[in-house]
C-alpha cells in the first residue's frame, strides 16, 4: 500500500536533504602515541592519513600555499623534522650568529644556499612529494628532514610521543616515518577507520647510533671559536 505525505512534510524533507549535501564533513579528532624499542617515547615520528576516498576538505587543503620557516638555532635545524604539504614555500633563516651553508642533495628537492647569515630573500619552493635530507657544507653535524607529503592530513609526534589529527570520518591510509629507523624494520602502513578507538599505538626499532642533528659533546660544553 502507498503511502502519501502531506506536503509540506515532503518540503522539509528535501530542504534538510540539501542542508545535508552543502554542509562541510565535520573533523574527529584522530590521536595515537610512538614509542622507540625500549618504550620511551618518540619524537618526530611523521603521521600521514590519506583518505580512501577523495573528500572536498583534502581537495580544498591542497590548493592552498603555505609559507613555513626551518630555522637555524644554536648550530642545529629546528625544527629537526618538518612534515608539509607539496607545493609549501620554505624560508631558511639563520638566527645564529654565524654563517651557515644550506644545501640538499635529495631527489624530491635539490637546491643550495651558500655562505649567509640574517634570512635569505626567497623562500625554497618544495613541490615533489618525499624525504629532503638537509645539511650545512660548514658543519658536518648540522642535518634536518623535511618530510614533503602527498597526503592531505599529517603531522608528527611531540616530545611524549603523541600526535593528533582532526579529519572527516571515513577510512584512510596510515602510515608512519621517521629518519633513523632501523634499516631492517617495516613502518606501520594500514587502514584505519574515523572515527575509531583512539589512541593508536605503534611502536618502531631505531638504529644503533642514530643522527640527532646536535653538535658534538665538546661543543655543547665549550664554546665554539670558529668564524663559521
Amino acid at each position: 500500500m502507498a503511502i502519501c505525505l502531506p506536503h509540506f512534510l515532503l518540503t522539509v524533507m528535501r530542504f534538510i536533504f540539501r542542508v545535508c549535501l552543502l554542509t562541510p564533513l565535520t573533523a574527529l579528532a584522530m590521536s595515537g602515541e610512538v614509542m622507540d624499542g625500549e618504550g620511551a617515547p618518540l619524537m618526530d615520528v611523521v603521521i600521514t592519513l590519506t583518505p580512501l576516498l577523495e573528500d572536498k576538505a583534502s581537495s580544498e587543503n591542497a590548493k592552498k600555499t603555505i609559507n613555513i620557516v626551518m630555522d637555524q638555532q644554536k648550530r642545529e635545524f629546528v625544527p629537526h623534522v618538518l612534515p608539509v604539504k607539496a607545493g609549501t614555500h620554505i624560508v631558511f633563516p639563520n638566527s645564529d650568529d654565524i654563517q651557515h651553508h644550506v644545501y640538499s642533495f635529495s631527489s624530491a628537492k635539490r637546491f643550495e644556499i651558500k655562505l649567509y647569515k640574517d634570512t635569505p630573500a626567497n623562500a625554497i619552493v618544495f613541490n615533489q612529494a618525499g624525504v629532503v635530507a638537509i645539511g650545512c657544507n660548514i658543519h658536518d653535524w648540522m642535518v634536518g628532514y623535511i618530510y614533503v607529503a602527498d597526503a592531505p592530513y599529517f603531522g608528527k609526534t611531540d616530545a611524549s610521543g603523541r600526535w593528533n589529527l582532526d579529519v572527516p570520518a571515513g577510512e584512510y591510509r596510515l602510515a608512519l616515518w621517521h629518519p633513523d629507523v632501523k634499516t631492517s624494520f617495516v613502518l606501520p602502513n594500514e587502514v584505519v577507520h574515523v572515527p575509531s578507538v583512539s589512541p593508536l599505538r605503534h611502536s618502531i626499532l631505531l638504529k644503533s647510533h642514530p643522527q640527532t642533528g646536535k653538535p658534538p659533546s665538546s661543543l655543547q660544553l665549550e664554546e665554539y671559536a670558529g668564524d663559521f
